[in-house]
Order: structure tokens, then C-alpha cells, then sequence
């Protein structure tokens, strides 16, 4: 049975802040994949106004981790709490103040990227600053099927600038497909969030420059064989 993180109180946040409050702790996780363990013991907190970058090899279990913290994979042992409470009493609560972005962009082809930002709620000044931050100033109206694979992950990413955003980011390698100019305009965004009192938990092969940052290894929580188990599985 798995046990709750203690309950603490939450004071009021100001209007210019994100209500993140205790945020996501992860304590002694371990996941396996077509029967191999990808990683044990896993431990680290998101606080507020903070990042963590989930790094590891192709194969680590990066994306898996991420499916599990937003309770896409149940099979694993360990604890995940969000604010307090441990999953899954505390995943619904967590997936209301989720941002998620995973490999899949998550964006209707037949539809034109003002159109998908609209389906999140946006306005279309809105949605147009956000396009226009993410450079695709002139491809509102253009069907998404008829756009590049990268141009479709930026429509993706144009909600991270709408206004209101939720308070966790859970952003699964966020800065592929993105050039110079596109990734020192999306890490000056998670440095807003942040300082809003938001979080991001990312993965990325490559260094972000936001702060403060919590650097996350996954080869660090490989599990260890013995030199006999190492031989039978030779």
C-alpha cells in the first residue's frame, strides 16, 4: 500500500504568482520496460519556482519517466506525490495543473495552428502573440498537415506563451527541432515561469540555460548487477 507524503498548509499565493505549492516529490520510483528495469531508487523534488532536466542515454527511460509522473504507465514501485499527496489519490489533482508536451506534438493536422490554439481557449490576439513568439508569424491560417514536422512542434509549443499557463511544465525534450533563436526564446520563457513561481520538469540531450536547475542522471539509478548475475545474463 502506498503511503502518503505528510500534509502541510498552503499559504495564499499572490495573483502574480502560480499556485504550484508543494509541488512533485518522487521517492525510491524504479520502472521496467519489456521486463528490463530501466532505472531504481529514483528520488528528487520539483519545488516552485524551480526545474529539474531528466538526462540519460537513448534507452535510459527518460520518456518513460515522464509517462509515469503524468500517470500514463502505472506499473511501477516507489512513491509520486503531488502537494502532499501520493498517486494515484493525487494524480487528478496534479493533471489539472499539468502543461504536458510529449514527443507527439499533440496537434490537429486538419486543423490550422490559430484553430489549435483556439481549442485550448486562447483568443485570437492571444494566440497570434503566441504563434508570432514562436516564429510562425504567417502560418496561422495554414493547415498544420501542410506544415514541416518542426513547424508543428513550435504550434505545440506556442502554449507554453498564452497567458494564464498551468503551474507545472512537463516538457519531453522540448528543444529538438528548434534553432538558435527558438530555444533562447523558449528557455527566456521557462525562466518566466519560473520566476512566476511556476515549475518545468524537462528532458533534454542538450544544456538549458534556466535557473535554478536541478540536473536529474538517470544512469545514476541503474540497477547494479553481481558479477554471478552478470554472467547468467551473458
Amino acid at each position: 500500500m502506498v503511503s502518503e507524503f505528510p500534509q502541510t498548509p498552503e499559504k495564499a499565493a499572490p495573483e502574480t504568482q502560480l499556485a504550484c505549492g508543494q509541488s512533485l516529490a518522487v521517492r525510491g520510483l524504479a520502472c521496467e520496460r519489456d521486463g528490463r528495469v530501466l532505472f531504481e531508487g529514483l528520488e528528487f523534488t520539483l519545488a516552485p519556482g524551480t526545474a529539474v532536466q531528466v538526462e540519460g542515454a537513448n534507452g535510459a527511460g527518460k520518456s518513460t519517466l515522464i509517462r509515469t509522473l503524468i500517470g500514463s504507465v502505472s506499473d511501477y514501485s516507489g512513491t509520486i506525490a503531488w502537494r502532499g499527496q501520493a498517486y494515484p489519490g493525487g494524480l487528478a489533482a496534479m493533471r489539472c495543473s499539468l502543461l504536458y508536451i510529449g514527443h507527439n506534438a499533440g496537434v490537429r493536422r486538419g486543423l490550422t495552428p490559430l484553430e489549435n490554439l483556439a481549442w485550448y481557449g486562447a483568443g485570437r490576439k492571444e494566440a497570434l502573440r503566441a504563434l508570432d513568439e514562436v516564429g510562425l508569424y504567417g502560418f496561422e491560417d495554414v493547415l498544420c498537415q501542410q506544415l514541416s514536422a518542426g513547424q508543428n512542434r513550435r504550434v505545440a509549443l506556442a502554449r507554453l506563451y498564452l497567458p494564464a499557463p498551468p503551474p507545472l511544465w512537463v516538457l519531453d525534450e522540448p528543444l529538438a527541432a528548434l534553432d538558435v533563436a527558438g530555444v533562447a526564446s523558449l528557455e527566456a520563457q521557462m525562466n518566466r515561469h519560473l520566476q512566476r513561481g511556476g515549475c518545468v520538469l524537462l528532458t533534454s540531450h542538450q544544456p538549458v540555460n534556466v535557473a535554478p536547475l536541478l540536473r536529474v542522471n538517470l544512469a545514476e539509478f541503474q540497477p547494479h548487477f553481481s558479477a554471478e548475475e552478470s554472467y547468467c545474463v551473458g
